[in-house]
């Protein structure tokens, strides 16, 4: 289970590593959004300080993920960028779901594996 575990954490590193490195240096032109994800990302770039601050965030615990240091902290951090990624792509733009699946799945494996370290935190 922890080689699982390795692999899937360093996936997941990996995949939010690779997005935040290519939104501040530009590096993928997606396709121009239509419909209702043109609506929602015109959204998110009336809130100038909302992307950026969801782009450092996924760099950090996709470091925190590759390199293997402090990663239930990560996994708490990147739960709720996880949770608009699966509702967006739910709603908006369903070609993006299974990637978004991919990320829900690891996330509940990494915290069953690490739950250990989550019990002082429920305790009364």
């Amino acid at each position: 289970m922890k080689i699982a575990a390795v692999i899937v954490r360093t996936l997941m590193g990996l995949l939010f590593l690779f997005a935040s490195i290519a939104y501040f240096f530009k590096l993928v032109n997606p396709p121009p959004p239509t419909g209702a994800m043109k609506t929602f990302n015109d959204g998110l770039e009336a809130a100038v300080y909302l992307m950026p601050t969801v782009k450092v965030i996924e760099l950090v615990c996709g470091l925190l993920f590759v390199i293997g240091r402090f990663v239930p902290l990560a996994l708490v951090l990147i739960a709720p960028i996880i949770v608009n990624i699966v509702l967006v792509h739910a709603f908006l733009g369903p070609e993006g779901l299974p990637l978004a699946g991919f990320l829900v799945v690891a996330e509940i494996f990494l915290l069953y594996y690490y739950r250990d370290r989550y019990r002082p935190l429920l305790k009364p």
